[in-house]
């Protein structure tokens, strides 16, 4: 028995295999657990773009990433420190990430002849056998043996004896990071309550995993993460779909309004409506359509009747509701539109991450049809956006575009929850009181330009509704020319005044004086402060501003921008967000452009940083 240990400062993990070998499982449970513990964390499931890719292939690869330590942990990790592999495949496909002397963790069955063979690997060229893998720490482990052994007195079969294997490691690994293994114990008994023999096989994997890794002398040390220092509150693990999921209920809590979404099925955004779903107790309404356009014109139907409407989907469902949403802005409705991007365009990349949307929110309609264009930068930080989007949405009377991404949709980190008495009121422009004469105007404007919506069935406040254009306050059908154009200059204010009530920019790192300013709007936050705080401390001398609020931008971004002379723009699509910057500021901005379906390594930022520092 070895009892040896080391002391860590953070781990990065990757758990790699085929798509049924409950990689995503593994992962989670891990993640949860480790959050439990108290370590700062970030995860990145990375999913196969295919649904069902052959067996034991490459495209066929499913990965959990866990970046976690006793710090603050801006990204999953540019490296591995530990790569935990179930078959050939998942090797091949991940071992470039591995930092040199790093841990593998190998099933030695799906090495075979035939796993090497779905992998494109001569079978004389197994890198188990031939070593090639000398610069690391191989532990070859058959891990579907030994499973199989110890789930024999369940009297399972043996695709099911099989199925345990995914436990057995998570126990490996919980004894290697010195976890507890009582929470997964909890979910496997909960999720299997109605099926004890396969919930008893599942622990019993699990816990000899556990004392493989104790009994066996294999491993040469056992590791701990102490827990990170954080504020003080009550912490959950959660993702960002979830997270945009709770915020859109807290402010139907607060707003004293029905919720109601109103979607279509689409990777990576349908887990929002799967988690709404959960919450019908709190007035909230979910219904799945039969497509994209009768998603968002049912939203556009419940916004129009009093609640709050919403419809979520990706890139190419939101080509689908482009006309609808030219809809609700002439309507001058609530409308939050959820747009979780994905690989493009077309069907795409549709299990990977990008950016490439925003000149979609931004133009992508028929018309002059503005709307407003906010971005979560992190997971945790979905849950305060949904509830500014819905915010925005009801006290302008406008369409609001929340873009998120596969990697912010999936990835979970620890979240400091925020009740709903600590987010600012919400007051809505809708009329729900009788009124003694009809003397209502529909598109008379408030002092931001929102106007009040009689709801449907509201006595005397009887009214005109449709797409054609509006005449300006009584809301009659309009073709004369400047009206139309006083209507569509109306309708871009009324988006620009949003910047009134939005934050002040402000630097995440660095000031105005600093040599050198870079720019990132949603998911890219971490990578590009990971990698600010990393020439900063090396004695570069950085700024860094990211950007939430794009469509209007912050009041104060041009004055911040302006004094520099060197600026950069990293966003992980061909350069949208900086003709946005060009446009606005006139600043020639350099881009740092990334478009492989995966989020930024911190590495890639700070290289082209210090090219371009050196350059100049």
């Amino acid at each position: 028995m070895n009892n040896s240990k080391k002391q860590l400062r953070e781990v990065v993990i990757k758990f790699a295999g085929d798509s049924g070998d409950g990689i995503q499982l593994t992962g989670n449970q891990f993640a949860e657990t480790t959050a439990l513990f108290g370590n700062d964390i970030a995860t990145f499931p990375d999913f196969p773009a295919e649904i069902r890719a052959p067996i034991g292939t490459v495209p066929g690869v499913s990965g959990f990433q866990l970046h976690f330590g006793d710090t603050h942990i801006f990204t999953p990790g540019d490296a591995y420190d530990v790569l935990v592999v179930m078959n050939a495949a998942a090797l091949k496909t991940n071992l470039k990430s591995l930092k040199p002397n790093g841990i593998i963790i190998a099933n030695i069955s799906g090495f075979d002849s035939k796993n090497l063979r779905l992998a494109n690997i001569p079978e004389e060229e197994n890198p188990l056998e031939n070593n090639s893998l000398h610069n690391y720490q191989v532990h070859k482990i058959d891990i579907t043996k030994l499973t199989k052994l110890a789930v024999a007195e369940y009297n399972l079969g043996n695709k099911e004896s099989e199925r345990c294997k995914n436990m057995f490691v998570l126990g490996l690994v919980y004894w290697l990071y010195h976890r507890t293994m009582d929470k997964t114990i909890q979910f496997i008994e909960q999720r299997f309550k109605k099926e004890p023999i396969i919930a008893n096989a599942n622990i019993t994997a699990l816990k000899a995993g556990y004392n493989f890794g104790d009994t066996t002398e294999s491993f040469t040390y056992q590791y701990e993460v102490a827990k990170a220092e954080s504020q003080p509150g009550l912490y959950r693990s959660i993702n960002g779909n979830q997270a945009m999921a709770m915020g859109f209920l807290a402010a139907s809590l607060n707003a004293e309004l029905p919720l109601f979404l109103g979607t279509y099925p689409i990777t990576p955004a349908s887990d929002i409506l799967h988690e709404l779903s959960k919450h019908k107790g709190y007035d909230v309404y979910t219904f799945q359509a039969e497509d994209e356009i009768s998603g968002v014109c049912a939203a556009i139907g419940a916004s129009y009747g009093g609640s709050i409407g919403i419809t979520t989907s990706s890139g190419p469902g939101i080509a689908l509701k482009t006309e609808a949403i030219g809809l609700a802005t002439m309507l001058e409705l609530p409308l939050v539109i959820c747009n979780i991007q994905r690989g493009g365009p077309s069907t795409g990349l549709p299990t990977k991450t990008e950016q490439a949307d925003l000149m979609q929110a931004l133009y992508g309609r028929n018309g002059e049809c503005p709307l407003v264009v906010i971005a979560p930068s992190t997971h945790s930080d979905c849950y305060e956006m949904a509830y500014i989007a819905i915010k925005i949405a009801l006290e302008h009377t406008v369409p609001v575009m929340i873009l998120s991404d596969g990697f912010i949709a999936n990835g979970a980190e620890p979240w400091n929850i925020k009740t709903i008495e600590q987010l600012p009121p919400i007051k809505s422009n809708f009329i729900t009181t009788d009124a003694d004469s009809n003397n209502y105007m529909p598109y008379l404007r408030n002092a931001n330009l929102s106007r009040n919506i009689a709801v449907p069935g509201t006595r005397n406040y009887e009214h005109r509704i449709g797409g054609l254009e509006k005449e300006n306050i009584t809301g009659n059908i309009s073709y004369d020319p400047l009206n139309h154009e006083l209507m569509v200059k109306l309708r871009a204010e009324k988006v620009e005044r949003v910047a009134d009530i939005i934050p002040p920019q402000k630097f995440e790192s660095g000031n105005e004086k600093s040599s050198l300013l870079i720019i990132g709007w949603g998911s890219t936050y971490g990578s590009i402060g990971a990698a600010v705080n990393e020439l900063n401390n090396e004695g570069y001398d950085v700024a860094q501003i990211h950007l939430k609020y794009i469509n209007p931008l912050p009041a104060n971004l041009e004055e911040l921008i302006k004094p520099f002379d060197k600026v950069m723009v990293a966003e992980l699509n061909n350069g949208q967000l900086i003709k946005l910057i060009r446009d606005k500021y006139l600043k020639d901005a350099i881009g740092i452009n990334k478009i492989q379906g995966q989020p930024f390594m911190v590495k890639e930022i700070k290289e082209s940083i210090i090219n371009h520092l050196n350059n100049a």
